[in-house]
């Protein structure tokens, strides 16, 4: 039995963090519910008390310790010595034992049956307890049972292709194939992932996640079990599978625990074998608006000026992986409307969007971004999207859309906002058509955010540059993550936008088009507040304790 819900809610009265109202609210609740919920969960739920604030109290109370789970390394061994089915069902982590003692963590310190269970399988060791919320507990524990299934599911397939190569099995149901697919799917998505990689090697085929823009290993196959994976992947997204000799993209749905992820395939040969990556195209990206993406306040005022410009061509610039189709596509929902016509040209369709007309670059039949585009101008539309100016006839065709009233969205492959216009003239276009044509130059990059569960005071870096450590203030406090588990020991956790806009004017584009060079047109656009560089971004969000110098070094030139 445990502590009942009243007396929780007296000490959680009696501390003066909730109210007899709020706790009479939360009881009510509690009973209604066809799942059985602790008061506590239900109040946390609400937001009447935070998490860390509840355990803090029932530490004075009890005694017990309250821990940061997130910086203990779990001992697989210790785990193994007590049923996994018990310990995630009790809320309970063995962390460590000595010859006399066993360290555990637990979300619910008054299941005395759960802890009486413990200690009667700890073999007369005391038991010592310590107090972590259920979150970080069931974090530990999906680990455990992924890396589990991982190993099970690759003696499984085995096991498939021997039955299946002596002509004897009959499926029944989903296969261990498609189920090892569906975990590497689950474990990406439960990590946050945006790509997942599944390369072979001369050995072993190695899976890898990109999270927050950097890979990381997550497992080892067999070489048979990642020929099974590929060709089950291929038939997924409708892909030739006997077709390795040549690049292959395509794309598919699948449904996990629940939620239907979308994805976008490619397959490439390599010396060992296919390499294949699957980008998660997350639906939620599609309704993001521009005040959501984390531009400086500053920059996001500049832009929306922009994007209500009647006509014009405003270039979004940046690697792969900056988030540029991300920002599109927040413009798009900021300015559609029943009034206007929105047409897209993208290669391939990431997401669908109401109110919009998408069409699919089809190089096949010979209908390429140019050619769509050209057929777009005979379809009166008021703003135009497309998804990427490779060449010139892409681009021309854009200056003459914007110069007849039309409003043009695209990316194109710059290091910064200003190297836009040398990378247009360049491909080829006239300097008077860059500047009457150009309203706008965003360039963007990600960068990963210090994770809240490690963050400490740091000292600026000794090999600092001269050029950021002249935009610090003399007497400024930087952060960092000192790593822990809930980071996966990298200290960080999510990606948050640093940016640059550079506006036309009648002074840019009368300097733009008597040919001035690139230094030139900064320092102006500068003087005249129509520039900032993306590095004072990187450097504000730097002070305010949300990335670190390192970050903002690794994706910016300084």
């Amino acid at each position: 039995m445990r502590l009942n819900s009243s007396r929780i809610g007296k000490i959680l009265v009696e501390s003066g963090v909730i109210s007899k109202d709020e706790l009479s609210n939360a009881l009510k609740l509690q009973r209604k519910q066809k799942v059985h919920k602790r008061v506590e969960d239900i109040l946390i739920e609400q937001g009447v008390i935070d998490e860390k604030r509840f355990f803090e109290i029932i530490s004075k109370e009890t005694g017990y310790e309250f821990i940061d789970l997130y910086t203990y390394k779990i001992n697989q061994k210790l785990l193994e010595q007590f049923p996994l089915n018990l310990l995630q069902n009790s809320h309970i982590l063995p962390l460590e034992e000595s010859d006399t003692q066993l360290h555990i963590a637990t979300s619910d310190p008054f299941d005395y049956d759960a802890l009486e269970t413990i200690e009667r399988l700890a073999h007369g060791h005391t038991l010592i307890i310590h107090l972590a919320p259920s979150k970080a507990i069931d974090y530990f524990f999906q680990n455990i049972q992924i890396k589990q299934k991982f190993f099970e599911l690759e003696l499984s397939i085995k096991k498939e292709m021997s039955e299946e190569g002596d002509g004897e099995i009959e499926y029944s149901g989903e296969s261990a194939v498609l189920k090892l697919i569906r975990l590497i799917i689950k474990d990406a998505t439960f990590r946050n992932g945006s790509d997942i990689h599944i390369e072979p090697g001369a050995d072993k085929a190695m899976v890898r996640i990109r999270i927050d823009g950097i890979l990381r290993e997550i497992q080892l196959l067999d070489l048979e079990v990642y020929q099974s994976i590929a060709s089950r992947i291929k038939i997924l997204g409708n892909l030739d599978i006997s077709e390795k000799r040549k690049a292959q993209d395509g794309r598919f749905s699948l449904s996990i625990d629940e939620n239907i992820y979308d994805f976008r395939l490619s397959t490439v040969p390599t010396l060992f074998g296919e390499s294949i990556v699957m980008r998660i195209l997350d639906r939620q990206k599609a309704l993001l608006r521009l005040q959501e993406l984390g531009f400086a306040p500053e920059v996001q005022k500049q832009f929306e000026k922009a994007v209500r410009q009647p006509y014009g061509i405003i270039l979004i610039t940046g690697p792969t992986g900056s988030g540029k189709t991300t920002t599109l596509y927040a413009v798009l929902n900021e300015i559609k409307s029943i009034e206007n016509k929105i047409m897209t040209i993208e290669d391939p369709i990431e997401y669908h969007l109401p109110l919009i007309q998408q069409v699919q670059v089809n190089e096949r039949v010979n209908y390429g971004f140019d050619e769509a585009f050209r057929s777009f101008l005979r379809q009166d539309p008021d703003i135009i999207m497309v998804g990427e100016i490779r060449d010139l006839a892409t681009l021309d065709t854009a200056a003459q859309a914007a110069l007849t009233g039309h409003l043009v969205l695209s990316t194109i492959h710059t290091n910064d906002a200003p190297g836009a216009i040398n990378r247009a003239i360049q491909m080829g276009l006239a300097p008077y058509l860059v500047a009457d044509s150009i309203v706008a130059i965003v360039a963007q990059r990600l960068v990963r955010k210090i994770c809240p569960y490690c963050k400490i005071e740091t000292p600026i870096p000794k090999d600092i540059s001269e050029n950021i450590l002249e935009l610090l203030p003399s007497y400024t406090t930087l952060y960092r993550g000192q790593g822990c588990a809930h980071c996966e020991m990298t200290g960080y956790i999510g990606q948050i936008l640093i940016a640059e806009i550079l506006l036309f004017d009648e002074r840019i584009s009368e300097a733009v088009s008597n040919g001035e060079k690139k230094s030139q047109i900064i320092q102006k656009a500068m003087e005249w507040g129509l520039y900032t560089p993306m590095i004072y971004d990187g450097i504000n969000k730097v002070l305010a304790g949300i990335t670190t110098i390192e970050e903002i070094t690794r994706v910016t030139r300084s």
